[in-house]
């Protein structure tokens, strides 16, 4: 059986628009898209809203106001309405009645929420390590903790690091274990206790351009592809940082190790310390 769980999420870009309208139905609005792969559906979707927006921090209460006609018909935020309505404790049937979203995904949706209420109720002198791996574990980001917790992102890092709390390296198996399949696509998670492979230290990073939007799209992963196709030719190894499925800098065969995640400081800084490439190269 598939031990991982991806979330694919389209990206609006609805705000640079005057008078659009933000519901979303059966004609395509979306400019982009992004893949994210993690152990449970907590940790995948919350990375997904993260690569969608870096300017959220994951599955936040507090970015929407609760309105049910939001909650009835899609918008392009409805997840922040959903997740504002959770945190006023409107049950998982009553959320199923207005917006008709599957329970098993409301109730994840709910995990997330409640634990975030938990870490709200904790001072950033009181967190031990176990409420911090079980965080880590559900898709919460170091500056996601850091504002529950109202403390700052390095100093959650720091403290995550004192305790031993950092990411596993984990290959995808393409064929569900059917047969032996040895794949160079990689993710981090906190929900393992080892590395699926080595790190021989001879690797140069390169760091993709992300999700595409209204002004930034196939011509910045051009850059990207045109680096690693001449890193190749100098018989350099690369690794490859990028989290959008439509780009060719996400291929298969673009680089030797590609790594499916998000392109935060936390992440790339967990990837660097993991690999300690020979150099990074930004594109």
């Amino acid at each position: 059986s598939l031990d991982y769980c991806v979330v694919k999420i389209p990206r609006w870009d609805l705000a640079k628009f005057n008078r659009v309208s933000t519901k979303i139905g059966s004609s395509m609005k979306s400019v982009g898209e992004v893949m994210a792969i993690g152990r449970n559906f907590e940790e995948a979707f919350q990375k997904a809203l993260r690569m969608v927006d870096e300017n959220v921090n994951g599955l936040d209460p507090y970015l929407k106001k609760v309105n049910e006609n939001e909650l009835q018909e899609p918008t392009d935020k409805r997840m922040f309405v959903l997740a504002a309505a959770l945190r006023q404790n409107y049950t998982v049937e009553k959320l199923y009645e207005l917006t008709k979203i599957d329970r098993w995904f409301l109730g994840k949706f709910k995990n997330i929420i409640d634990y975030y209420k938990t870490l709200e109720s904790i001072n950033s002198g009181s967190i031990t390590t176990d409420i911090l791996k079980t965080a880590k574990r559900m898709g919460f980001s170091d500056k996601q903790i850091a504002v529950a917790i109202k403390s700052t992102e390095l100093a959650v890092r720091k403290l995550r690091e004192e305790f031993k709390i950092t990411p596993f390296v984990k290959k995808i198996d393409t064929v569900a274990a059917e047969w032996p399949a040895s794949t160079n696509y990689l993710y981090l998670t906190y929900n393992a206790s080892s590395h699926d492979l080595d790190f021989p230290k001879e690797f140069i990073m390169v760091l993709g351009s992300g999700v595409y939007r209204i002004g930034s799209s196939v011509e910045f992963d051009w850059c990207a592809v045109g680096c690693l196709r001449e890193l190749k030719k100098q018989d350099k190894k690369t690794i490859m940082v990028n989290y959008n499925p439509e780009t060719v800098s996400t291929d298969y065969d673009m680089s030797d190790r590609l790594y499916f995640e998000e392109i935060s400081f936390e992440v790339v800084m967990d990837i660097y310390n993991i690999e300690q490439p020979r150099g990074v190269i930004l594109c």
